[in-house]
């Protein structure tokens, strides 16, 4: 059975947004390849999956999406699985305050190299693929940080305003190819990054809504693309 599942790859599956969407589409008949800095949480991760989902395969391999190098060990890992790739979900990020005056030294190359970097170099490296068969759907997770400043977002809404960027470029790119390319933005969603932040969860998204979002927009028929998932709380920013 699972050599018929289609297949999803996203980057950062083990936790928050991407964990989210890792189960709905395994919930719905796709064999998931991703990637996370912890090894621990992605064995956690399959194990769960595999279990809840009979004849779906979570293939999991351990890397940092900063680093070039490994961005290309993970491309070669997914090579090796021999399977057509149906959607490309680019959604590793890191968050670091701090304002573009007085952050510390380093946080915009780090920031730059995860959110912006892996999904370049990642995209690139499995276009050719999709070209060829021309389908595929590409989402690159972005941020309403990636269109409204905000005091503390610093180095960390530039690297979202250039992954916006990037998707839409390539969305025009890609027009011609039958590839579908969709920036999601989600606005606060109740993730790690927001440990110690004394809110109710009714402020927040949930990670579930956004990976909903995402299943839908996959869904449509082949003749419509959704350029864009704005997604905030009911109740407005935080």
């Amino acid at each position: 059975m699972s050599k018929m599942n289609k297949v999803i790859v996203i980057t950062g599956g083990s936790k928050g947004i991407g964990k989210a969407i890792v189960h709905k589409f395994a919930e719905n008949g796709f064999d998931v390849i991703t990637c996370a800095r912890n090894e621990k949480d992605l064995l956690k991760l399959k194990q769960e999956v595999e279990q809840k989902n009979d004849g779906i395969t979570v293939y999991t391999k351990k890397v940092d999406m900063a680093v070039k190098a490994e961005v290309f060990a993970f491309y070669d890992f997914i090579q090796a699985i021999h399977k057509p790739i149906e959607i490309l979900i680019n959604n590793a990020g890191i968050f670091l305050p701090g304002e573009i005056a007085n952050e510390p030294e380093g946080n915009l190359e780090r920031m730059i190299n995860t959110n912006l970097y892996s999904a370049y170099y990642l995209t690139r490296a499995l276009l050719p693929s999709m070209l060829q068969v021309k389908r595929g759907d590409i989402f690159n997770i972005c941020s309403v940080a990636s269109i409204m400043p905000y005091a503390n977002g610093g180095s960390y809404s530039i690297s979202k305003y250039a992954i916006y960027g990037m998707t839409k470029v390539l969305r025009e790119e890609m027009k011609p190819h039958g590839i579908r390319v969709t920036a999601v933005l989600p606005g606060a969603t109740r993730t790690s990054s927001w440990d110690g932040v004394d809110l109710p969860a009714s402020r927040f998204i949930k990670s579930e809504d956004v990976a909903d979002a995402i299943y839908g927009v996959h869904r449509l028929s082949s003749h419509a693309v959704v350029e864009e998932i704005l997604i905030r709380p009911q109740k407005g920013d935080i």
